[in-house]
């Protein structure tokens, strides 16, 4: 186990050494998430681990990747999807064009299950997907829309817990315990590598999504990645955080209405 001294020498040799900031992270999860690598690569001694973050980049980004790594699963919280199904796509409806952005996509798993509804909602067409995430490695997963069989009948009982009326496997092709999804969901999506600690704005948008990643940040960097959003979203537009995350401390509350009981909020001003 590391102790905190020692995670905060580790923060600050990987800003100088690669410039990459993890001190606005909270440190309860960094933490945790240093020392599973820690223990799973064989250390036993901090100032070996220190040297080889230092020494040798692949074994960095292959740290960075581990930490950075979020769970996600498709439909996650059924009840979200149902808003976004019946109240809010239904609004977008109307735009010649539908923008969407999905921050910390990790592995792709809700950025398919968006598709789905886009699809079902006969949007699909005329949408874009703008799917992103710091790590690398799970962007490389995400593009290839290929996931575990075995989850299958978890996410398809997500799916129609959310509302879904059509049969779940026509979205995949199963081969060799792997679900490989449609290519038609995929060729709206485009993927590609940003930091909510330090990237800008790239774009205007309809529907923001970036749930469960918040929750990894301190109050700062939450505000900050909240301010992102906000000049990033279109009036009228919608922000979809997680179950634990709120904008109520990082923006004025006036220039946004929550969609009923969900962590969805309308841009009003």
């Amino acid at each position: 186990m590391i102790e905190d001294i020692e995670l905060e020498s580790l923060i600050n040799e990987v800003y100088e050494y690669y410039g990459f900031d993890f001190g606005s992270y909270s440190r309860a999860s960094l933490k945790r998430r240093v020392n599973r690598i820690y223990e799973l690569d064989g250390f036993t001694h901090f100032e070996e681990f220190l040297s080889k973050v230092r020494s040798d980049s692949e074994y960095y980004k292959h740290m960075v990747d581990e930490i950075t790594v979020n769970v996600t699963e498709m439909f996650r919280d059924p009840s979200f999807y149902t808003v976004i199904r019946n109240q809010i796509l239904p609004l977008l409806g109307s735009k010649p064009f539908i923008r969407l952005w999905h921050a910390g996509c990790s592995t792709g798993e809700e950025v398919y299950s968006v598709a789905i509804l886009l699809k079902e909602a006969g949007l699909l067409h005329k949408s874009l997907i703008y799917a992103t995430d710091i790590n690398a490695k799970v962007l490389e997963t995400a593009k290839k829309g290929i996931f575990p069989l075995r989850m299958m009948k978890e996410y398809s009982e997500n799916y129609r817990d959310s509302g879904g009326k059509e049969d779940f496997s026509n979205y995949y092709t199963a081969n060799y315990g792997i679900a490989k999804f449609n290519e038609e969901l995929s060729q709206k999506m485009v993927f590609s590598q940003h930091n909510l600690v330090s990237d800008t704005s790239f774009n205007e948008f309809d529907l923001i999504f970036c749930r469960n990643v918040l929750i990894y940040f301190d109050n700062d960097l939450q505000k900050r990645a909240i301010n992102l959003f906000d000049e990033s979203l279109s009036m009228l537009g919608f922000l979809a955080l997680g179950t634990k995350e709120t904008i109520k401390y990082s923006i004025s509350q006036s220039k946004y209405k929550q969609v009923e009981k969900e962590k969805i909020w309308r841009k009003i001003k």
